[in-house]
């Protein structure tokens, strides 16, 4: 089956549980506007995506731009399933992968290796598949000895190393990304351009929140651009971001 998003009135809200008082709604309903309202158990809800309706085809390369606050990484989380939608629908057809947060549920007690094997006991892996995401990752980051260390002893761009190339070595139908994330000293990020490159190419669709227009025009054959939660543009890079 061919990669295949579809979004129908989709809508996302978030309660702040910290605002009971009558006063202080009062105040946040106020100055708030249209993103901020209460539900029907009388809690301040913050409306951080209002009825969204796009379809993204096998082939597309899409962006979403914005401001921060737009809505662009809530979204892409609601496209990983990490949120739910509260209203609407959404259908979503291949495997996902995503570089949302590549080092997200990493253990800084464990050692280096033992998080790779973690990772892959979390997507699922039998014993062959995870044997080969050690060796793969384990050699992509080029940490050596270091792999064996608990990783409260790395350096910053040692985790950084190490999560991306846990992250990277896969090749989903569906790719998100939150930004395009490259780290780390020069020959590191040379090889991570090139490991990018090979997923957004090898992936059947790719969705990329960013605010880097070169990225945008470099790989994205669509651009969606969204403000306070709703989209209020789609189309190819030149009509969007002109």
């Amino acid at each position: 089956m061919a990669a295949h998003i579809e979004a129908t009135r989709l809508a996302v809200a978030f309660p702040l549980y910290h605002a009971p008082a009558r006063s202080l709604k009062k105040r946040l309903l106020s100055k708030a506007g249209i993103r901020v309202r209460t539900d029907e158990s009388n809690r301040v809800v913050v409306q951080a995506l209002h009825d969204l309706s796009f379809e993204i085809r096998q082939g597309e390369r899409v962006a979403l731009v914005g401001q921060n606050g737009a809505g662009k990484t809530t979204l892409l989380r609601v496209l990983a399933g990490i949120f739910e939608p509260v209203a609407g629908s959404l259908r979503v057809d291949g495997e996902i992968g995503s570089l949302i947060d590549p080092g997200a549920g990493m253990d800084p007690d464990s050692t280096g290796r033992e998080n790779i094997r973690l990772r892959a006991l979390y997507r699922g892996l039998d014993d062959a598949a995870a044997a080969e995401l050690e060796a793969e990752a384990a050699a992509f980051s080029g940490l050596g000895e270091f792999l064996d260390v608990p990783i409260r002893g790395y350096s910053a761009g040692m985790a950084v190393r190490l999560s991306f190339a846990m992250a990277t070595a896969m090749q989903p139908a569906i790719l998100l990304m939150d930004e395009w994330f490259l780290a780390g000293d020069a020959d590191f990020m040379t090889k991570a351009e090139e490991r990018l490159a090979q997923l957004v190419q090898g992936s059947e669709i790719m969705v990329i929140a960013t605010h880097d227009m070169a990225v945008v025009r470099r790989w994205c054959t669509r651009v969606i651009r969204m403000e306070g939660g709703r989209i209020i543009g789609d189309g190819t890079p030149d009509e969007v971001i002109g």
